[in-house]
């Protein structure tokens, strides 16, 4: 059985006592302080060297405390998740019982500092758990949506009574966010967004619409990107966020949306009549959303990188455990010597891409990770993700395009990587402005 829920809470405290303040050091961080200044050898591999590439016990960015975290929230994903996911992509949607299973766990909101009512995990930490859900091959829970990529606006940006109100229930699993930002025509251009807000007295009154929402369907809470100044200089200073409530007077759900992947994620459109929004609705200051969207998407981007490569790392291992069984020609396909090529180039090229995150990672937790590293990581991850799919799809042959079989599922899994997000297009655009602006 899953141990109980205070193992994994120590492993937690552990990690946040490393440091003996509110955050955890990584190991090599640790090492250098033990060592003044000067750093230590691991004796921790590299994914490249270790024994398969989700090995527990690698990577130097990783200590002994992570590797617990780890034993515990593999068990949970194997017992609590992998059996009732195929019932879930049928639904549509995961269960509420996992949500709150997860929260019992510690697994949500692991960076909310104690001070908001979290266990003020590391990067790392989240990281594990963005890791495991990829090496199960089970995308229906939104956990890291939830707790990584929304979350930080309210404990970034929220007032006080906005973080004690709707923290505890986030960090539980009680209450599921989701962030409304895509429209129908505006895509990837958040400028683009015609969602409107209009002040009546002190309230605020929301109209518009949004399309392609995750965890859009079973949402409690919404931060809604919306546009409060139409007269404003440029479209980035007049944009404002909101928190929305389900079951408030004129917000609705659409229809949960039928995909080709992710099939127990529950996507959905929502539509905003006349919502009318208290002054404690708007999240940080009026006309400041766009610059809070900036601050906080380097982080999003580098969550889809992570599970893009924990993805390639899950689908590597499932194409070496098939290709050393399935037979052919009297012999293993393992056997043959375009296939043990083709092995070692996906093998290669997953291990710079690790190298190339862990290093993002690494950053990230100084916090210096900019805006064209993010995009960086965000698209060559998850174009690499789908060529690993593709070619490590192609390897199981035939059965490879049968649903039973895993590899079929992260196929069509990583085709919306290089999409949400911001797509790769735009993420090239930004990393190029970038490259301009320094000659």
């Amino acid at each position: 059985m899953f141990s109980p829920p205070n193992v994994v809470r120590s492993a937690l405290l552990t990690l946040r006592n490393v440091s003996g303040r509110g955050h955890v050091l990584s190991a090599a961080a640790a090492s250098r302080s033990q060592h003044s200044g000067q750093s230590a050898p691991s004796n921790r591999p590299e994914t490249s060297s270790a024994k398969t590439l989700m090995d527990i016990g690698t990577r130097r960015i990783l200590n002994e405390d992570h590797d617990l975290f780890r034993q515990n929230v593999r068990r949970f994903f194997q017992e609590e998740v992998v059996p009732y996911h195929s019932e879930w992509e049928k639904a549509g949607q995961v269960s509420r019982e996992v949500w709150e299973k997860a929260g019992e766990q510690g697994l949500l909101g692991i960076m909310v500092p104690e001070k908001h009512g979290g266990i003020g995990g590391d990067l790392f930490s989240a990281a594990v758990v963005w890791e495991e859900q990829m090496y199960c091959n089970c995308s229906g829970p939104g956990f890291a949506l939830h707790s990584d990529i929304i979350l930080p606006y309210i404990v970034n940006y929220g007032t006080k009574e906005q973080t004690e109100r709707f923290i505890p229930n986030i960090a539980a699993g009680k209450s599921i966010l989701a962030i409304a930002m895509t429209e129908p025509g505006a895509g990837s251009d958040l400028q683009g967004v015609k969602t409107y807000a209009k002040k009546d007295g002190s309230d605020w009154i929301l109209n518009g619409n949004k399309v392609f929402i995750s965890n859009g369907w079973m949402s409690d809470v919404v931060v809604v990107v919306a546009v409060t100044n139409r007269e404003a200089k440029t479209a980035a200073h007049g944009i404002s966020l909101f928190l929305v409530e389900d079951g408030m007077k004129g917000f609705h759900k659409g229809r949960k949306l039928d995909k080709i992947g992710l099939k127990a994620q529950d996507t959905a459109e929502l539509f905003f009549e006349d919502v009318r929004l208290p002054a404690d609705a708007i999240l940080g200051e009026v006309n400041k959303g766009f610059y809070y969207l900036m601050n906080e998407l380097p982080q999003e981007r580098l969550v889809i990188a992570d599970m893009a490569i924990a993805s390639c790392e899950f689908m590597f291992e499932e194409t070496r455990n098939y290709v050393t069984q399935r037979k052919a020609f009297g012999k293993t396909v393992a056997h043959l010597q375009t296939v043990q090529h083709k092995l070692a180039e996906l093998k290669t090229e997953i291990c710079v891409g690790r190298a190339f995150l862990d290093n993002c990672l690494q950053l990230h937790s100084q916090k210096c990770l900019d805006a064209s590293t993010a995009s960086m990581a965000k698209y060559w991850a998850t174009d690499l993700q789908n060529k690993v799919a593709t070619q490590c799809l192609q390897l199981h042959g035939g059965w490879g395009y049968m649903w039973e079989y895993p590899i079929a599922r992260a196929f069509v899994d990583s085709r919306i990587q290089p999409i949400y997000g911001g797509t790769n297009e735009i993420m090239k655009e930004l990393i190029a402005r970038s490259i301009v602006r320094q000659t």
